[in-house]
């Protein structure tokens, strides 16, 4: 099919950024084929026409990190450390989300990026107690079903509670010390089954909207067999590879404790593991070794503001990062620890936060700058083979109209400062992916959203909450937590100078 958007303002987001004040797009099955410059009023040129006069056509956002199988738990915590706030993420016993479940979860998030105008999604599953074919397919066709494109890896340590964190052993009394000191639910060997199960059925499904990536979760949670592996896989394929890295300043005492002295990305380093394949996320507590590593590797780092600010982890080194050619793309990480799924929001929140950075205003993130990592950071990260991220003939129809007879917009100053500083999602018009229109005149196509909202209140009064209660550990996590904070890193990442 050729669809037509007629005499829009255009952001094309290209290699010259170049904004067109009116120019009809053509877009042949799920490619723009071409771009016509200045007013056309001949409506023949396609199957399906739009009229897009006041109206902003720009390519899609993308969510460059997620966590989708939290989907149902916005608001269920209060701001809570990580390594505190993860404990709720344990399941009670028994409590193995079934697939119709795990499709329900991951279609509510998927259907509110798409009215929020995010064409992509690289969302770093993690299955509680450990992932099935059943359950991974379950999440890969809700996708598949809502147009989205996805890149979806399988975020799953394989090494005891005791070993991922530092002061534990020594914290926690018997019996919950053995406890914490048992092997996870499923082994090496079973992960990368489920890999290849991953990788075999749903990587390039879709006409190559569902792609597989790989994740190790974060380095100290697997061993240097198991990344390693991988690692390979990711060669293999060409696949991203997630890994949390330097999230908190524990994470940074861990390294003193455990790695000899070593930061995670040394440790990372030292494993052969660094590439322009890896994905570092958050990277909030690097210091200038750290960054010097990751820019001579080309890893892209994902940056997660709201989760950031969310769990107290402190603010990443936007600038040194930058300055450093080390591509950064954005993220709302899951929605227990942000509570919406706006790419707006987090684009507002990380042209801001940095401010607190440094007093020299010069090296504060331009609207532009936010703007490039919301957009092409994503796509780097992403290692699609299709191009993306631009409107310019050839690329993916992956577009997003945003009407700009609205408040957001009225008047118009600045096109690029009003949409990551007054946008909110409420502007978007029209959402395609691939040259289909997945979000139109306020409904998603081919999905009865009333029934799928019923449907996931259903099954929460049914299941009630899938995880469990960890008040017993509470307290000694809080001890691990204060004791590492209380740690003189040589950084400062928190308003404390902590």
């Amino acid at each position: 099919m050729r669809t037509v958007f007629r005499n829009a303002r255009v952001l094309t987001m290209d290699a010259d950024d170049t904004e067109l004040d009116r120019a009809t797009v053509i877009v042949e099955g799920a490619v723009i084929a071409r771009i016509i410059v200045g007013e056309v009023v001949d409506e023949q040129l396609g199957d399906r026409v739009i009229d897009a006069a006041g109206h902003l056509l720009m390519p899609g956002l993308i969510n460059a990190h997620f966590h989708s199988p939290v989907n149902a738990m916005k608001g269920a915590l209060d701001c809570l450390p990580l390594e505190v706030f993860m404990l709720f993420e344990t399941p009670a016993e028994g409590n193995a989300a079934d697939p119709r479940t795990a499709y329900v979860r991951t279609m509510l998030g998927a259907l509110e990026m798409i009215r929020n105008g995010t064409t992509a999604v690289l969302d770093d599953a993690f299955f509680v107690p450990a992932p099935s074919p059943a359950e991974i397919d379950a999440v890969m066709q809700a996708y598949a079903d809502s147009g989205l494109r996805a890149t979806v890896a399988l975020d799953q340590p394989n090494v005891p509670e005791l070993d991922k964190l530092p002061f534990l052993a020594s914290i926690l009394p018997e019996p919950l010390r053995a406890r914490a000191a048992a092997a996870p639910p499923m082994d090496a060997a079973g992960l990368l089954a489920c890999y290849d199960h991953l990788i075999s059925r749903w990587h390039g499904a879709a006409e190559g909207r569902l792609r597989a990536a790989v994740s190790c979760s974060a380095p100290q949670r697997v061993t240097p067999d198991y990344i390693r592996a991988l690692d390979a896989l990711s060669r293999a394929h060409n696949l991203p590879f997630y890994c949390h890295v330097l999230e908190t300043k524990l994470q940074r005492v861990f390294g003193e404790e455990h790695l000899g002295g070593r930061s995670l990305v040394r440790y990372l380093a030292d494993l052969g593991m660094l590439s322009e394949r890896m994905q570092i996320i958050h990277g909030i507590w690097l210091d200038d070794a750290d960054i010097a590593l990751i820019a001579e590797s080309g890893a892209t780092v994902a940056h997660n503001p709201i989760s950031n600010l969310r769990l107290g982890s402190g603010v990443m080194p936007f600038r040194k990062l930058r300055d450093a050619g080390v591509p950064l793309c954005l993220g709302t990480d899951e929605a227990i620890a942000d509570d919406s799924i706006n790419m707006w929001a987090v684009a507002k929140l990380a042209g801001m936060i940095h401010t607190l950075s440094g007093a020299d205003y010069a090296t504060w993130p331009t609207a532009r700058e936010v703007l490039d990592c919301l957009v092409h950071g994503g796509v780097r990260a992403m290692r699609s083979p299709q191009p993306l991220g631009a409107i310019a003939p050839g690329h993916q129809a992956d577009l997003i109209m945003v009407d700009l007879d609205t408040l957001a917009f009225t008047p118009i100053n600045d096109l690029r400062r009003q949409l990551v500083y007054c946008e909110n999602g409420g502007s978007v018009r029209l959402t395609m992916v691939a040259g289909r229109i997945l979000f139109a005149n306020g409904r998603v196509a081919g999905i009865d959203e009333a029934a799928l909202r019923a449907e996931a209140r259903a099954i929460a009064a049914r299941t009630g909450s899938m995880h469990g209660t960890p008040e017993e550990w509470l307290p000694y996590y809080r001890e691990m937590v204060l004791k590492a904070s209380a740690r003189d890193v040589g950084l400062a990442r928190r308003l404390d100078h902590g």
